[in-house]
């Protein structure tokens, strides 16, 4: 009987150990470890909202530049998906070069235009404007058309069609213009082969001048001019009146943008 009572205090004292002892210990490190987690947690989530607000904030910021309309250089000239159209804002300066002319070089106004051959919206402007324009102003000798190049750097293409169109216009205004039309008619299949194999098509033989570079200065001043003019995107126009007034129109305008900008400078 005593023996047993030993043994069951023997029990109960290691029992007690084991209670007093691991368990206590365990839960102190297990609520320190609870307490360190949260603690690094709120710091890391702190940290990505902090990095979160200047990231958002520096795009909106860099956002509205681009929608104000300004450039980060020389070269970074975008295409305007959504045409415009300024208001007059005093004398535009713009030359009409010695680039190629269509219609009547006597005629009383005209339209400079400043374009790119790789560009959808100079594409779409050729396409459903350009003809009404052409049928309406151009053919009944109230309007002519130069045809100026404004190649961005992000179409590959546009730079080398435009020489090819300068190449082809060695044989005169006319046949720059069968060139001009060839480009857009094609406006997908841009290449340098097919440039000179719609060159050869139109009875002219350019692989010479276009593998030179021969007008590639010629281009870019064309380039350098555009901007000048107050050229940010591609298609642009000045429309320079009667008595020299100018109006300038950005994007693939409707025909009845031109129609009101015309009349009003005596077309």
């Amino acid at each position: 009987m005593q023996s047993n009572r030993r043994k069951e205090d023997e029990f109960n004292e290691l029992d007690e150990d084991e209670i007093d002892s691991a368990p206590s210990h365990s839960s102190h490190s297990s609520e320190n470890d609870f307490i360190k987690i949260k603690k690094d947690n709120l710091w890391k989530y702190s940290t990505f909202v902090l990095l979160a607000v200047i990231i958002i904030g520096g795009f909106l910021v860099f956002s509205g530049k681009l929608g104000s309309g300004g450039t980060g250089g020389t070269g970074n000239v975008i295409a305007n998906p959504q045409p415009t159209i300024p208001g007059p804002s005093g004398e535009i300066k713009v030359s009409v070069d010695d680039d190629a002319v269509l219609g009547d070089k006597n005629a009383p106004v005209t339209i400079v235009e400043f374009s790119d051959y790789q560009c959808p919206f100079c594409g779409r402007h050729y396409q459903q404007t350009h003809p009404q324009i052409k049928k309406n102003y151009i053919d009944t000798g109230k309007v002519k058309l130069v045809f100026r190049d404004f190649p961005l750097s992000f179409h590959p293409m546009a730079q080398p069609a435009a020489e090819a169109a300068e190449c082809v216009g060695e044989n005169g205004d006319e046949a720059y213009y069968k060139m001009h039309d060839k480009i857009f008619e094609n406006q997908d299949e841009l290449s340098e082969s097919n440039l000179k194999a719609w060159a050869k098509e139109l009875g002219y033989n350019i692989d010479n001048c276009l593998d030179s570079g021969k007008y590639k200065s010629e281009v870019q001043k064309d380039l350098d001019d555009s901007q000048v003019a107050g050229g940010q995107g591609t298609p642009y126009f000045v429309i320079v009146g009667k008595d020299g007034k100018t109006i300038p129109l950005s994007g693939a305008q409707p025909f009845t943008a031109f129609d009101s900008a015309l009349k009003s400078v005596g077309a």
